[in-house]
């Protein structure tokens, strides 16, 4: 039978809210529809307007018009770009309030699984920063009302909200923004122009790192620029924190952020970390963890966790620039990262090498294929991304017969999928433990560990 909605585009209604979704949207019920509305909360009533209404299932999502009753848990909102950016969606819950929602997420997918249903979630370990955490920004040059800005698109747009006043992200990566903007506005750049293709610059990305130094890409459509090395000169003469410049081509016309390409215009070409004991190199387009402090948390759990003697073999499987690889190296016989990023793989064994770790290697190619290369380990690290790990993936871990598997995951749901799989192929899940790598959205962290 065909489904046919109960409220339509346009319609305004007054909702009572009973939970979050997965993205941190409040929803009620409107004849029988579920209605998703950004910014509304559990245990308000809300008035709002439909925008968009299913075809196929009973779910609507509406824009916020006014809170009639407010939670106890909402709270003011810091910073200028709320709800706008699409970034930080429950800025306005309270902040245990937001740990909370967030191992009920986990909680409440391992409850609904058979094979997981008695297993215990710990509690959420907190952020020490909810706010000025992120020691990463992702920019986006554009213009709004004929103003230059570094911004964000809007959700589900190509529309710039200005980022101006970021809260969210970690001193000093707002000022350093503000002064690029001026440097920007001061040579004339123009922004790219997606539709008409003019324009050189994309995005602007900006990273600092422990001891407060900045690397800063900026993505460009076109290889020529030749105001790029005196935009480079410029910043690093008005912020000494800024400690390279490094020009990374672009020329797409899909969506990626990053091309292939890196030009170096002043100063340093990478950006040396250290997360808790360990140093780690990041390249102008490595991916890292954003939230410096939760990460070492999340390390040094996990390496408590492996239980390793000196005499093991670990494998860490999507390795990335090697941060738990590394972590575990010094208490390892002999650690191998596998990853397929040759760009990642270049970082982590120069990170090796900043830690003098002589027992990890590291190799590059798929997951699967690698893993099948080796005939046996004592402890497997999975920590893949949002998309967990392909079948054959585990199906390769599970030949290698580990003592142990702690799966690192960032998406609630492919976790407890994944969880099932190994637990089909003989390991059982003794604890998962959530972690709020990035406070303020719906983002979630969690570490599983298994045993045959």
């Amino acid at each position: 039978m065909r489904y046919i909605p109960r409220v339509r585009k346009g319609d305004s209604v007054t909702l009572s809210c009973s939970t979050l979704d997965v993205e941190g949207a409040g929803v009620g019920l409107s004849e029988g529809v579920r209605v998703h509305v950004a910014g509304a909360l559990p245990n308000e009533l809300v008035r709002a307007k439909v925008a968009h209404v299913s075809p196929h299932r009973p779910d609507a999502w509406a824009t916020l018009d006014r809170v009639e009753t407010a939670s106890p848990l909402r709270v003011a909102t810091v910073c200028p770009g709320f709800g706008a950016c699409g970034g930080c969606v429950i800025q306005h819950l309270a902040y245990d309030a937001q740990r909370t929602w967030k191992w009920e997420r986990i909680a409440n997918e391992v409850l609904g699984s058979p094979s997981l249903h008695a297993v215990a979630v710990a509690p959420c370990v907190a952020s020490p920063r909810p706010l000025g955490y992120r020691n990463r920004s992702k920019l986006v040059y554009g213009s709004v009302d004929g103003k230059r800005v570094l911004g964000a698109f809007a959700p589900r747009s190509h529309q710039v909200v200005d980022m101006a006043g970021c809260q969210v992200a970690e001193a000093p990566l707002d000022e350093i923004a503000r002064a690029l903007l001026e440097v920007l506005n001061q040579r004339a750049v123009e922004p790219f122009d997606e539709q008409a293709r003019t324009g050189i610059l994309r995005y602007v990305i900006l990273r600092v790192n422990h001891q407060s130094e900045v690397l800063v890409t900026l993505v460009t459509a076109a290889r020529d620029w030749p105001d790029g090395v005196q935009v480079a000169l410029a910043l690093r003469a008005l912020k000494r924190e800024v400690v390279g410049v490094v020009q990374n081509v672009n020329v797409s016309q899909g969506n990626a952020i990053y091309g292939t390409e890196d030009v170096p215009l002043d100063g340093r070409e990478t950006l040396d970390d250290k997360v808790g004991g360990i140093f780690v190199r990041l390249s102008p387009t490595a991916f890292f963890q954003v939230n410096r402090e939760v990460a070492a948390q999340l390390y040094a759990d996990l390496s408590a966790a492996s239980g390793l003697t000196g005499t093991e073999r670990v494998i860490d499987c999507y390795t990335g620039v090697g941060g738990v690889a590394l972590t575990l190296a010094s208490r390892a016989a002999e650690v191998i990262g596998i990853e397929e990023n040759p760009a990642a793989v270049k970082d982590a064994l120069a990170s090796a090498q900043l830690n003098h770790a002589t027992r990890t290697r590291f190799v590059c190619g798929d997951a699967a294929e690698k893993l099948g290369e080796i005939d046996a380990a004592d402890v497997v690290v999975l920590n893949p991304p949002r998309r967990g790990c392909a079948s054959e993936v585990l199906a390769a871990t599970v030949k290698l017969r580990p003592r142990l598997i702690l799966y690192v995951s960032c998406s609630p749901e492919t976790l407890v999928r994944d969880l099932n799989l190994l637990a089909v192929a003989g390991f059982r899940t003794h604890s998962i433990r959530p972690y709020d790598m990035l406070p303020q959205t719906p983002h979630v962290e969690a570490l599983a560990v298994l045993t045959p």
